[in-house]
């Protein structure tokens, strides 16, 4: 990115920003991944891996910028793991909920949306199964979910930097907007009586994924005009919130 040029609100909106010095590597080295910028803190020193991530950024005339310790940690959100080093990664599918609102008439159309999940191992595995199951988008509120960095971006096998994510403030927010356009909001609970598999909905849905102990969140349950489960034998009562995310992605592809 030339650093004389300001990126617009869009353009920002679609930046993922990787820190610490082995994944920033990693990243550079990817041919598939759009690196923009490369972040370094003024105090590193020469040697090793900072010049071999110097020089991958050359090669890939990747833009530089150096910046005091605290100007960097602003910038990769944790100073304390950051190592000194950040990257700009552009990542073409990060939009806003306002992104996919066109498309809720379409009855094939399935998002994903998370609620109140902390876990980023989840989050992570989340991500990977909805882009290998096809999923046209994944409401990620900027509240309540776990962020994006290291440990989701592990997870996800890398998927997350081609998966669909789109932003909103709230969970609440985003929800509303889409059952403004006429989406189902379909909550998923064990003490639902209709089944995932028997679900045949005619506009658009959104699937909500609850958080890990306390499942969907009162305010977003007030918004379900769905509520669906996921049939289980031998008296299992629940399953891993990324395992319900992967059948819920799959269901939906195989209609």
């Amino acid at each position: 990115m030339n650093p004389s040029h300001k990126p617009s609100p869009e353009e920002l909106g679609k930046l993922l920003t990787v820190y610490g010095r082995k994944p920033v590597l990693e990243a550079l080295l990817d041919p598939a991944l759009d690196c923009r910028q490369l972040h370094m803190a003024q105090t590193n020193r020469h040697g090793g891996i900072i010049d071999e991530i110097i020089n991958a950024a050359e090669a890939r005339r990747c833009g530089l910028r150096e910046h005091s310790r605290e100007s960097l940690a602003r910038i990769s959100k944790n100073g304390k793991q950051d190592q000194g080093v950040a990257l700009d990664i552009r990542c073409p599918d990060f939009s806003t909920v306002n992104h996919i609102l066109p498309r809720l008439n379409d009855p094939h159309c399935r998002i994903l949306a998370l609620d109140g999940i902390s876990n980023p191992q989840n989050v992570g595995m989340i991500i990977r199964s909805a882009v290998a199951g096809g999923v046209d988008g994944i409401i990620y509120p900027h509240k309540g979910v776990a962020a994006l960095g290291p440990l989701v971006i592990k997870a996800s096998a890398g998927t997350v930097f081609k998966a669909p994510l789109l932003f909103c403030d709230t969970l609440v927010q985003g929800l509303q907007q889409c059952r403004d356009m006429g989406a189902n909001v379909a909550v998923l609970t064990s003490y639902a009586h209709q089944s995932l598999f028997e679900f045949q909905p005619e506009t658009a849905t959104v699937y909500v994924l609850g958080g890990e102990t306390e499942g969907v969140s009162k305010p977003v349950m007030a918004l379900a005009n769905a509520k669906l489960r996921i049939p289980m034998a031998g008296g299992v009562e629940s399953l891993n919130v990324a395992v319900a995310a992967s059948l819920i992605s799959y269901a939906g592809a195989l209609r």
